[in-house]
């Protein structure tokens, strides 16, 4: 993993991918970070937003258990992006603009999703080669696991579910046709997320999204 790649990171410290095994109780959370960044344009505070989340129950769960930390890890997510435009297109833009966006603030959040995504999607696209299966995410997490202390610990049932949330990740972003699909598809990045990724210096995330320019 080069410096620029750690640099950019944002991860609970230690291991690169300490932390990661969470995303399979959060999943995407597409809808929850949408209602989490509209409020934040509203410009409450955020110990207000977790609490006005809370009361109301926005997220609309059957049980309040889980309200809190959802938001929070919604915080977080946004937090990691560090661009004002980026939240406002999940807040504001268009669906397949808006997950794209929550999709890279998935990958700045947590080193497997990025490293996935680029090291597997990304360079699929770069060789033009649109073949994929659950396979090609197996084979992902079998190194992570070979090359991590922390992945090396999860249980077969995590690494399972783990799979199961990039499968879907895949699919909730248009990459695939469904989570049972055999190939990728080209998707177009959003321009207002390529334009951030370029001020920032980190185009080597570009490919992720299909952008080889």
């Amino acid at each position: 993993m080069d410096a620029q790649k750690i640099s950019d990171a944002v991860n609970i410290p230690g291991s690169p991918y300490r932390g990661s095994a969470q995303i399979t109780r959060e999943q995407f959370m597409f809808q929850e970070t949408r209602i989490t960044a509209r409020l934040l344009l509203e410009g409450i505070p955020e110990s207000e937003v977790i609490s006005r989340i809370y009361r109301s129950n926005l997220f609309q769960y059957p049980t309040e258990k889980s309200l809190k930390h959802t938001a929070r890890s919604c915080l977080a997510r946004i937090h990691a992006l560090n661009d004002d435009s980026l939240i406002t297109t999940i807040a504001e833009g268009g669906i397949v603009s808006a997950k794209q966006v929550c999709l890279y603030a998935m990958m700045k959040r947590y080193s497997l999703v990025r490293d996935f995504m680029l090291d597997v999607i990304g360079t699929k696209y770069q060789q033009q080669d649109y073949s994929f299966s659950r396979r090609d995410i197996n084979i992902f997490m079998l190194h992570a696991q070979e090359q991590d202390t922390s992945a090396a610990s999860w249980a077969d049932s995590t690494v399972r579910k783990i799979c199961s949330v990039l499968m879907r990740i895949l699919t909730e972003n248009g990459y695939t046709d469904t989570i049972n699909a055999t190939e990728l598809s080209p998707v177009m990045i959003c321009p207002a997320l390529e334009d951030s990724i370029r001020r920032s210096g980190s185009v080597y995330m570009l490919p992720a999204f299909n952008c080889l320019q």
